[in-house]
């Protein structure tokens, strides 16, 4: 199924809140904020978001109270330890002022540790249940995205018939041209017609788009394969749409005709809007 890169998903159980936020990102990117007792368990966290997804960017916060809750535990010998070598610092160097509660509690990483009791299993299933609810935000934006370049395609499919018969149209009248210029450049010179109208092929050869024609058409029905799909991957959308591009600028940069080239811009304009969605495409 079709998935959007950006989201967000959210889930609440007893005491454990779970937010995640997903953004556009070329390859899986993933930022955990939480709580420190819960270090231990990021990376299964983590493989959870990897079964689920494989691009984006995604910001994850975990905050935990109520019924996860923290106790303090003292070591008293490492307090007692440093209020000492403060007292003993104090008198050697005739320091004013007095050792307190105050000048100790700056240290208080070193005597005091959170002893954090909690149910790892519901924070794993609030986890859970917060992917699964950005799944589906992401899946819902997916389908509109879908839809939207379907449309586009068949607008380029469209667009593309057109070329075709705009191209048939130009071709006599490139040719006419051609001849017109090789008849002023050899002025009064006499030329074999069988001559010149072989160097009117060639000449007229080299400005066909029929190639080109019929391989954007092939990219469009790709497109269309590939959008259709239970598997829809943003990296061979983009590929495609880098090909029809490179072929609607081999028409353009060929074809002398005014109205070719003005479709070919067109064409690119309504390819950079399907590059633009397929960006948002996992």
């Amino acid at each position: 199924m079709a998935q959007s890169m950006t989201g967000f998903g959210s889930a609440e159980e007893l005491g454990c809140r779970v937010e995640i936020r997903s953004l556009n990102q070329r390859f899986l990117d993933i930022y955990i904020k939480s709580p420190s007792f819960l270090n231990q368990h990021e990376m299964t966290f983590r493989n959870i978001l990897r079964e689920r997804f494989s691009r984006g960017k995604f910001d994850v916060s975990i905050s935990v109270s109520g019924d996860a809750t923290a106790d303090l535990k003292l070591n008293k010998e490492v307090a007692g330890r440093i209020f000492s070598a403060l007292r003993s610092l104090q008198e050697e160097f005739a320091i004013p002022g007095q050792v307190d509660i105050n000048s100790i509690a700056k240290f208080h990483d070193m005597f005091m540790e959170a002893d954090v009791s909690f149910d790892i299993e519901t924070i794993k299933k609030v986890f859970e249940g917060a992917v699964e609810n950005l799944y589906h935000m992401r899946s819902r934006e997916g389908q509109l995205l879908v839809r939207e370049i379907s449309r586009i395609v068949d607008a380029l499919g469209a667009m593309n018939r057109e070329m075709k018969t705009q191209s048939a149209q130009a071709a006599p009248e490139a040719a006419a041209r051609l001849k017109e210029k090789l008849m002023i450049l050899l002025g009064n010179q006499e030329i074999d017609p069988a001559r010149m109208h072989q160097e009117i092929a060639v000449l007229a050869g080299k400005a066909d788009i029929t190639e080109e024609i019929a391989r954007f058409d092939c990219h469009v029905q790709q497109l269309r394969e590939v959008l259709g799909s239970d598997s829809i991957m943003g990296r061979k959308l983009d590929f495609l749409v880098q090909e029809m591009n490179r072929e609607v600028n081999t028409m353009s940069s060929k074809s002398a005709d005014f109205n070719v080239s003005k479709l070919a811009v067109d064409m690119k304009t309504e390819i950079e809007k399907i590059r633009e969605q397929v960006q948002n495409l996992q």
